[in-house]
C-alpha cells in the first residue's frame, strides 16, 4: 500500500479540494492481487487503489470510454515475421500505467482508506485512477501521443501497432493495456527506444518475451513456440482434474450437444469433462512458428452443411498461414440457413475474404507485402464456380450481396481460389469432430508441436 501511495504523490493523481455544492464523489477501495510468474510461483504481492466507477454519470463525469487491445492475430503474426527474421522478441510493462493518463473530465472521489490527514476534504482527480470508466482511453491517448514523438506512426488496421522505419530498419511495437512486445531489425533503435520509454514513464524491461496475456513464449534454433501450459493447468486444478486421464480427441465422434433435442444428459457435465481430459492431455502442445519459412500468406475455407440439428444452420472454419505458421482460424455458426451445402460453402468464403483483407492490411503494414494474389483453398468446386461466374439463378439469386465481395476481389487479383481434395482441407477440423487418427492428423497439418515443460 506504502508503494501505491507514493506512485500516487508521484504522478499528482489528485489534488485535495472541498467538495463543491452540487458535484459528488465517488468511492474508492484497495484490492490486493498475488502476481505469478509462467511457472507458477509468486513474483510479488501487489495493492492498488482503485475509484467506483460504477457510481460515475454519463456526460457528468466521464463520455467515452473505448481504449483498443492488441488483437491476437497480431500477435501470431508478429511472432511468424520475426520468427522468420530471426528478430529479437523483447517484452516490457508501464508499473501504474493509468496514473500516466490525463484526464478531461471533472471527477471527485473520496479520500482512500487509510488516507485520512484531511478527512473534511475529496480527491479531484487529474489522472486516469484504475476503475474510472475513461482510465483505459485516457492511458492509451497519452502511450499513443508519447510514442509518435520517437517517429512512430499507428497501424490503420490495428492501432495497437506501432510502426517505426527509418534508414537503420524498422521497430514494430505491440501493445496490450500497459504491457507490450518490441521487435524488429534496429537494434540500435530498440536500444534508444527503450531509453526514451524509460525517461517517459516508470518501466519494467522483462528482456527477452517469455510470457505475454498469458501466452507462452519460447524458442530455440527452429523458431518460437506458443503455449498456455500455466492456464491449462491453473485450469485443470480448478476443476480437480490435475491426476485426471487423457483422451484423443476433444469431443466424441458424432456427439453433438443440443439444448432442445435427443435423449436427456443424466449429467451433461461429463462432455465438460471430457475436454478437460483432452486438454490434460495436449498440456504443453503448442504452436511453432518456423525460421525457416516464407512468408507467403494462404488459406484454408470450410464448411459443414446443416450441422446443427435444432436450427439447421452450418458451421464455417477457416484457417490462414503465413508460411509454415498458423496465424488466424476461426469455427462459427452461420447467422442464416443455407439451401445447400455449395451455399454454406460460399457462405465460408465470404468469412475467409473478409479476413484476408484484414491480414494483407496488417502484415503491409509490419512490413510483409503480397503482390500476387492469396490463395484460399477450397472443397467445393461448385462455390468456386459461383465465384467465377457472375450468373444469378435459382439456387444462387437469394445469397446477400455481402457474400459476393468473393467474386469482387477475385476478379481484383487480391485473391485465388484453389480446388483441394477434402482429405488435404485443413480447415475440416473446425466444421465437425472426427475419430482419433484423422484428428491427429488435422492437428499436425495446423503445425502443432510438442513444447518441452520449464
Amino acid at each position: 500500500m506504502t508503494e501505491e501511495l507514493q506512485a500516487l504523490e508521484k504522478t499528482h493523481t489528485w489534488d485535495l479540494v472541498d467538495l463543491p455544492h452540487g458535484k459528488s464523489a465517488i468511492g474508492c477501495k484497495w484490492v490486493y492481487k498475488i502476481k505469478t510468474k509462467s511457472d507458477g510461483s509468486i513474483e510479488r504481492y501487489k495493492a492498488r487503489l482503485v475509484a467506483k466507477g460504477y457510481a460515475q454519470e454519463y456526460g457528468i463525469d466521464y463520455e467515452e470510454t473505448f481504449a483498443p487491445v492488441a488483437r491476437i492475430t497480431s500477435v501470431r503474426s508478429l511472432l511468424a515475421i520475426a520468427a522468420v527474421h530471426q528478430w529479437p522478441l523483447f517484452q516490457m510493462d508501464v508499473k501504474n500505467a493509468f496514473l500516466n493518463g490525463d484526464l478531461t473530465e471533472e471527477v471527485y472521489m473520496q479520500a482512500p482508506p487509510g488516507y485520512s490527514d484531511y478527512p473534511d476534504k475529496v480527491c479531484l482527480l487529474r489522472r486516469a485512477l484504475y476503475g474510472l470508466k475513461q482510465a483505459p482511453r485516457a492511458w492509451f491517448a497519452k502511450f499513443s501521443s508519447i510514442v509518435h514523438q520517437f517517429g512512430f506512426s499507428s497501424s490503420s488496421h490495428d492501432t495497437t501497432l506501432f510502426i517505426r522505419r527509418s534508414d537503420k530498419g524498422m521497430i514494430l511495437l505491440l501493445l496490450y493495456v500497459d504491457d507490450m512486445i518490441i521487435t524488429g531489425d534496429d537494434h540500435s533503435g530498440i536500444s534508444d527506444f527503450k531509453l526514451f520509454l524509460h525517461q517517459q514513464f516508470e518501466m519494467k524491461d522483462l528482456g527477452h518475451l517469455s510470457y505475454f496475456l498469458g501466452l507462452e513464449v519460447s524458442s530455440d534454433s527452429t523458431g518460437y513456440y506458443l503455449s498456455q501450459a500455466k492456464y491449462a493447468s491453473d485450469l485443470l486444478s480448478r476443476a480437480g482434474l490435475t491426476d485426471t486421464k487423457v483422451v484423443s480427441t476433444p469431443l466424441e465422434m458424432n456427439a453433438r450437444l443440443t439444448p432442445l433435442d435427443g435423449t436427456p444428459l443424466s449429467d451433461a457435465t461429463l462432455y465438460l469433462l471430457h475436454i478437460l481430459r483432452y486438454i490434460k492431455g495436449t498440456m504443453f502442445h503448442g504452436l511453432h512458428f518456423s525460421a525457416h519459412s516464407t512468408l507467403d500468406l494462404c488459406a484454408y475455407s470450410d464448411a459443414d452443411w446443416a450441422g446443427d440439428p435444432t436450427d439447421r444452420r452450418s458451421t464455417t472454419g477457416f484457417c490462414f498461414f503465413l508460411g509454415d505458421s498458423l496465424i488466424s482460424w476461426r469455427s462459427k455458426k452461420q447467422h442464416i440457413v443455407s439451401r445447400s451445402s455449395t451455399e454454406a460453402e460460399y457462405r465460408a468464403l465470404a468469412d475467409t475474404t473478409s479476413e484476408l483483407l484484414a491480414l494483407r492490411w496488417l502484415l503491409e503494414d509490419m512490413g510483409v507485402t503480397h503482390s500476387s494474389p492469396t490463395v484460399i483453398h477450397c472443397d467445393n468446386r461448385s462455390a468456386i464456380q459461383i465465384a467465377h461466374n457472375d450468373v444469378f439463378h435459382e439456387r444462387t439469386k437469394h445469397i446477400e450481396i455481402d457474400c459476393h465481395l468473393v467474386r469482387h476481389h477475385l476478379s481484383a487479383g487480391i485473391l485465388h481460389l484453389l480446388p483441394v481434395s477434402s482429405s488435404d482441407q485443413t480447415a475440416d477440423i473446425f466444421t465437425k469432430t472426427f475419430p482419433p487418427g484423422r484428428f491427429r492428423d488435422l492437428v499436425s497439418k495446423l503445425k502443432m508441436a510438442s513444447v518441452k515443460p520449464p
